[in-house]
This record gives C-alpha cells, structure tokens and sequence, in this order.
C-alpha cells in the first residue's frame, strides 16, 4: 500500500484535522517570507486558511507553536533520511547528509530556519513537541515510505543513534564525549545560517561539511 492510499484510508476526521494543521503552518511559512513572525496576525492565518480565527487555538496554544511544528515536521524527515543513509554507509555520513538536506532548503527558503533561531534563543527551556499523528506525516511526506513510525523531536534525538553507530564502528574514538559533541554540532547546525545569512545552497553545505571535517578531525587528533 502506499503512502497516500494508506493515508485515504485513516478516519476522516484525522484528515480534515491534519489538513489544516498543515495549512496554517504552510500559511505562516509563506506570511514570515515578507515579515517577521511577530509582525503576522492569528488573523491573517485564519484569512488564509479560510477558518475562523477561534479556529487556529484548536491546533496551536499560541503563534510561535507554528515554528515548533515545522521544526518536529523536519525532523521527522531527516530522521527519515538519515536512518536510510546509516543503513547503507555509516553514522558519519547520515549525520552529513542532515546538515546538506538542511544547507538546501535554509537556501530555498531562509526565513523559517532564522525565526526558528530567534526563537530558540529566546527560550528558557527545550521545546514542547505534541503529538504527530499517522495523518499529518503521511500527508506532508507522501512519497516516505515508513515514515509513519519515525522517530525524530530535534537535534537532540536524531543525532546521539548516529554517534553512537559513529563511535561503534571506529568512525569516532571510543572516548569521543557524546554530549560534548552534540553541543558542537548543534552550535554548528544553528550558528552557520547566522553567520552565511543569505548564502546559496552551495555555500552554506560547503561550510557543514568544512566544519563537520574539523570536528571529526579534532576528536581523531
């Protein structure tokens, strides 16, 4: 059965639910590429999806949540990938292959990933992801085979299975500090954007993988 086969079969109730999460985070996607996510109204989401404004507090506690959606969404799929690549090569180049996925859509599309910084250095503490139902996933990855049953809430739960099968395989040192180097390539995955704002796809891959190198190699030395 395929994806989208699987997903006309789920109850319609959780279609219609997860079509319009989905557009009110497609509408903020496109209002935050001419203005500031502070700057756009509940509102003006609403007028996009064609709901009632009372409407959008039925999937999202506040604005900012929006973000936080995009980001589990993302994550979902680059766990996705990354698993795939692990499977065939090794945990080195699934985690290199996150941060080139990444480089090319921050190139598409630069203006989620600088709210989603902004954000996160605005909070006190990790955020809060809900739950991701069967209907959401298969609606926003259709062509994912399994991506119904992947795993992925942030850096923070990709990246440790990768290190590990990194440092398993000798990739990485036995001693390699596993928090210490999620740190660092987190500081990496979020510090790059700022720094190249407005780079190409090009130019920002070619800088994960420059610093990525750094890091594999200062752990080796």
């Amino acid at each position: 059965m395929t994806e989208t086969a699987a997903f006309d079969r789920l109850p319609l109730r959780e279609r219609k639910h997860a079509r319009t999460k989905l557009a009110f985070l497609d509408a903020t996607l496109e209002a935050i590429r001419l203005r500031p996510l502070e700057e756009v109204t509940v509102k003006q989401l609403c007028d996009t999806v064609g709901v009632s404004e009372a409407s959008f507090f039925n999937y999202f506690a506040r604005k900012s949540d929006v973000l936080i959606y995009a980001v589990q969404l993302w994550s979902v799929e680059m766990a996705w990938h990354a698993q795939r690549v692990a499977a065939s090569s090794s945990g080195l180049a699934a985690i290199a292959e996150i941060f080139a996925l990444t480089a090319r859509q921050v190139a598409e599309h630069p203006e989620p990933m600088a709210e989603i910084i902004a954000g996160q250095a605005r909070m006190t503490a990790p955020p809060v992801f809900g739950e991701l139902t069967t209907a959401e996933r298969l609606l926003r990855f259709p062509g994912l085979d399994g991506i119904a049953t992947v795993r992925g809430e942030g850096l923070d739960e990709i990246l440790p299975p990768l290190i590990d099968r990194a440092i398993c395989a000798g990739e990485l040192p036995a001693h390699t500090d596993r928090q210490r180097l999620l740190v660092a390539l987190a500081t990496v995955f979020l510090g790059l954007p700022v720094v190249l704002r407005g780079a190409d796809a090009a130019r920002l891959e070619a800088a994960y993988r420059e610093h990525l190198a750094l890091l594999w190699a200062g752990l080796r030395a």
